[in-house]
């Protein structure tokens, strides 16, 4: 069995420079993710705060958190001092207390819009009209400390890979589509899909940030 240093640099040689690695860590305890950071990785992402708030307290503070779970509006003060992006932003209620928290820890906190592409009803994120509308909101105009830098998606759970791509090609179409929107708080660069299994098909479908974990840390 591959060790985690060695997962890392194979996946490495397969990702261009130009699209960010996210290091899925969540479930996984700080010594593995130790053997991470010794490789040189800095960006790892977690879906419980409480679980990425004990890391982030006990690691190296070189490193950026990423939160890619759903997030509940009564957690958010909890990684607001130190958060680096959070990427299933799906409402402005979500959005408006993010930036309550970061204008308390004087800050500017970088967020994702999750869109809902898949085919499946327990994926969370907005559909396009509720995107346009939320884009187009004073409410949301009115928001300093956050900087929405692009969209997140995540497709559906199949073996399809015709499906997959399709939703990957739906979700880099939607972003190519708001390039035009440039905001105080709103500078979009970033696609966020694709995870494990479907990377290499999402950074095809021109993903500019990919959400790893099994194949750096192992199953769960």
């Amino acid at each position: 069995m591959n060790s985690i240093k060695q997962n890392l640099v194979q996946i490495k040689s397969t990702i261009p420079e130009h699209v960010t690695l996210v290091a899925v860590s969540k479930t996984k305890p700080v010594t593995d993710l130790m053997e991470a950071y010794e490789a040189g990785q800095r960006i790892f992402g977690e879906n419980k705060i409480q679980e990425m708030t004990d890391k982030w307290e006990e690691m190296p503070k070189d490193i950026q958190w990423h939160m890619i779970g759903h997030v509940q509006t009564n957690k958010v003060k909890f990684m607001a001092p130190f958060v680096s992006l959070i990427h299933g932003v799906d409402s402005l209620k979500l959005l408006q207390e993010i930036d309550k928290q970061a204008l308390k820890n004087n800050r500017v906190i970088d967020c994702l819009l999750q869109i809902h592409i898949a085919e499946e009803e327990t994926k969370f994120g907005l559909d396009e009209k509720e995107l346009a509308l939320l884009l187009a909101s004073e409410d949301f105009h009115n928001l300093k400390n956050i900087q929405i830098l692009g969209l997140m998606g995540m497709a559906t759970f199949t073996e399809n890979q015709n499906q997959i791509k399709k939703e990957f090609t739906h979700l880099k179409s939607i972003f190519d589509s708001l390039q035009a929107t440039k905001t105080v708080n709103c500078n979009l660069n970033t696609v966020s899909m694709g995870m494990s299994g479907d990377y290499q098909l999402a950074i095809e479908c021109g993903s500019t940030m990919v959400r790893i974990g099994s194949s750096i840390f192992g199953g769960r």
